[in-house]
């Protein structure tokens, strides 16, 4: 049997591993064992937090504790190469910490590398406006202290250089035209276990009285909250809209900052914070909400990705209000509703629009799904994958 080692670069709490098995790379090894090939996660955890939040995966993982810092990463890396036992290598994410090393391995074994871009890494840091600018005392600071930026193994410096090396990958997989136009590459969509995701399976109001939420409107978003996924611009339309029973439920939160907290600081009367959970559970959650929410903001980092919150909403026949951002309107397709990005006022109007339509806007939700069902399941996923990895083996 063909194995593939799928190698990431953070497995911790705060990265791949956060929503236990839900996201990309969990995603990609669901689709390769449909297909029917052996498949192993290879990534790296932080060293001070070895916390591994995947729970119900079907996938053996091996995860390398790892320094922050050059030169003790060398040792890490070294481990995780000799980790990887793939006939194929699929790198998720263009990062020197995954990329970087499948490459290296590539030198050493002739073994095919694939790439998987799910973001634009330098989006984060700038994107193409990012310059390393300095005296010359910093650079040297920079440069030789423990704790220095070009220690960091994925400083947006790293970041820039290993994206000439994108066309060393035997095939590149991507999941939207703002990537696929800057890399080339195979679209391969974000894809949702439908059987799982199936609202025929819960009670929403039976579910909301599960969560302590039965006394509420809810607008639902399922993730991190971060200032591009335009959180605010819904709190500020339930400002506008000052209706006592509306509350935009947040799951999960962010492990990134103090982001959180500054959103309960501003607009906690309007706010539900539930905990992370795992999966398995994340369908009788989705179940719990009257609307999901999307609200990107029109920037690099929303515009280069595929919102998971979306397959979500959709395998669950949620309505779904999202901005017209990236590929978010193909996605969705007739399906959804749709307001301009960084625009209160038209969330506001399409809220009240349709919690006072609802059974239109319900059936909107069936459509949805069966949209999700056609186009963004495992097994779209597994179709793709296969005829990809059908050609690389005739090579």
């Amino acid at each position: 049997m063909i194995k593939i080692s799928l190698v990431v670069s953070d497995l911790s709490s705060s990265g791949a591993g956060r929503w236990g098995g839900a996201v990309r790379p969990f995603l990609l090894s669901q689709a390769l064992k449909k297909i029917g090939y052996e498949v192993e996660i290879v990534g790296f955890v932080d060293e001070e937090d070895q916390t591994l939040s995947i729970s119900q995966t079907q996938v053996p993982i091996v995860a390398i504790a790892s320094p922050k810092y050059y030169p003790q990463f060398f040792r890490s890396a070294q481990k995780l190469l000799e980790k990887i036992t793939g006939d194929i290598i699929y790198a998720y994410k263009l990062k020197p910490t995954s990329f970087g090393l499948s490459l290296l391995k590539k030198v050493q074994t002739h073994k095919p590398v694939l790439l998987d871009i799910d973001d634009w890494e330098l989006s984060w840091h700038g994107g193409e406006n990012w310059k390393y600018r300095s005296t010359f005392k910093q650079f040297a600071r920079d440069l030789f202290k423990p704790e220095g930026a070009f220690r960091q193994p994925d400083h947006p410096f790293y970041l820039k250089l290993i994206e000439r090396w994108v066309s060393q990958a035997d095939r590149v997989t991507l999941h939207n035209q703002f990537l696929q136009k800057r890399f080339g590459g195979v679209y391969l969509p974000n894809g949702k276990d439908i059987d799982l995701f199936d609202p025929v399976h819960y009670n929403p109001e039976v579910s909301r009285e599960r969560f302590g939420l039965s006394d509420y409107q809810v607008l639902m978003f399922p993730g991190a909250p971060r200032p591009y996924k335009g959180v605010e611009d819904v709190l500020m339309a339930l400002d506008l809209l000052n209706k006592p029973d509306l509350r935009l439920v947040i799951v999960g939160g962010s492990p990134y900052d103090d982001y959180d907290s500054q959103l309960m600081e501003k607009w906690g009367r309007w706010i539900i914070k539930m905990p992370k959970y795992s999966a398995l559970e994340m369908p009788e959650v989705v179940s719990a909400a009257h609307i999901i929410v999307v609200p990107q903001r029109d920037t690099p980092a929303a515009q280069a990705q595929f919102p998971l919150k979306l397959t979500d909403g959709m395998a669950m026949a949620k309505p779904i209000l999202a901005t017209t951002v990236g590929d978010i309107p193909e996605i969705l397709g007739d399906t959804g509703y749709l307001v301009e990005p960084s625009s209160p006022e038209q969330q506001a109007e399409s809220i009240e629009y349709i919690l006072e339509n609802y059974e239109a806007a319900s059936e909107q939700g069936l459509r949805s799904r069966q949209r999700c069902v056609e186009k963004y399941s495992i097994t779209t996923m597994a179709n793709i994958l296969s005829e990809l990895i059908t050609e690389i083996l005739k090579k």
